[in-house]
């Protein structure tokens, strides 16, 4: 057990016979009255996003998850396949439950994939990843690192900002948290 305070962005909980996802947590003061805590929450089985508010002392049942680590195969329709690299076991997750993540995934990548029991649920991926420019503007000899950057399309089809001096061809390092370019590869 723990309290709603505790919550963080990527917890799972149960509630209600349903398995909840925290996508964001906040916690708020307003000027008069209690304080509250402001969430975002993903239900993993409809599939549905909802805000919602909690008192800090309320207690939550946190899911028992199980990780495993996974090379990610393709995506066929609307599933993406992993592999057991041990077991050789297959696994696959609708592309609509793993939306963000997929905008980081490259073929062949190891990734870990997370169990509630024997449901699949999600993937975890890695703080970073590195992924190849396709199209930027042409880079501009002197750019530097603090300039107002340019966007760049990734092989994954994921844009983010870039300093001037990325061209098309190079290997980037990008969050995974938030999708914000690192450095060179």
């Amino acid at each position: 057990m723990t309290t709603a305070i505790d919550l963080r962005a990527g917890m799972t909980y149960e509630k209600d016979g349903k398995l909840i996802k925290v996508l964001e947590s906040n916690h708020h003061k307003p000027g008069k009255g209690n304080t509250l805590m402001q969430l975002k929450l993903y239900d993993i089985r409809s599939g549905s996003t909802v805000q919602t508010t909690m008192r800090p002392s309320e207690k939550i049942e946190l899911a028992e998850m199980v990780t495993k680590t996974v090379q990610y195969l393709y995506t066929q329709d609307d599933l993406a396949y992993f592999m057991d690299m041990e077991s050789f076991e297959q696994y696959e997750l609708p592309t609509a439950s793993i939306e963000h993540e997929a905008k980081y995934l490259l073929e062949n990548m190891q990734v870990e994939i997370e169990f509630y029991g024997t449901e699949v649920i999600g993937i975890i991926l890695p703080g970073t990843v590195n992924l190849k420019v396709t199209e930027t503007q042409p880079s501009i000899k002197g750019g530097s690192v603090t300039g107002g950057g340019k966007p760049a399309t990734l092989e994954t089809g994921l844009v983010v900002n870039v300093p001037d001096f990325i061209s098309n061809g190079e290997t980037i390092t990008v969050s995974t948290a938030n999708g914000t370019y690192q450095k060179r590869a």
